[in-house]
């Protein structure tokens, strides 16, 4: 008997993932090569916002149980409809290309984590719902962290060290790339 769970995480909530598959023209993959641009920000700015742009990303995990264990995929993914920009410059882009890329580092971060995991029938919903649990409050920190830290890019010393911190961490996670 196979057992498939969906988790997906959405700005910092979840939802279905059955909801993000049927938007896959909403939605980018995270890829080196591709980078973001202004033209993939759809959504009209926030008028109670004063942020010149938000980002919104998706880190998603399914796994399949079957007799013989379980496997699992990752995806991370960028926002379209829920994405967009006020001011739009080559360096605020920047800033939020950064978003992006902390959301691939804790994609690669899952991916380690389910590498490392001993599957336990017993006791794999819980493990496995702690795990992912784990790896977001981490995420969430890291993103609030960054923003805070740069001041939403206004401080540009700070926004340099942590495209930096962001590219060294992407590296660190090379191996984990393969989800």
């Amino acid at each position: 008997m196979k057992k498939v769970i969906y988790f997906l995480f959405f700005q910092f909530s979840l939802i279905s993932v059955a909801q993000a598959q049927d938007k896959t023209d909403d939605v980018l993959t995270w890829s080196d090569s591709r980078k973001l641009a202004w033209s993939d920000y759809k959504a009209s700015p926030n008028p109670e916002s004063d942020a010149a742009a938000s980002t919104t990303t998706q880190l998603t995990i399914s796994y399949k149980i079957s007799s013989s264990g379980f496997t699992y995929t990752i995806k991370s993914h960028f926002s379209k409809t829920k994405s967009w920009g006020r001011h739009k410059s080559d360096y605020i882009l920047s800033h939020e290309q950064g978003h992006f890329d902390i959301a691939e580092i804790f994609a690669r971060k899952l991916h380690k984590k389910m590498s490392e995991y001993k599957f336990d029938r017993k006791s794999y919903q819980k493990d496995l719902n702690k795990i992912y649990q784990e790896v977001v409050d981490e995420k969430e920190k890291m993103q609030n962290d960054y923003d805070e830290e740069t001041n939403h890019s206004i401080n540009k010393e700070k926004q340099a060290e942590w495209l930096k911190k962001i590219a060294k961490k992407l590296e660190e996670y090379a191996d984990y790339f393969d989800y």
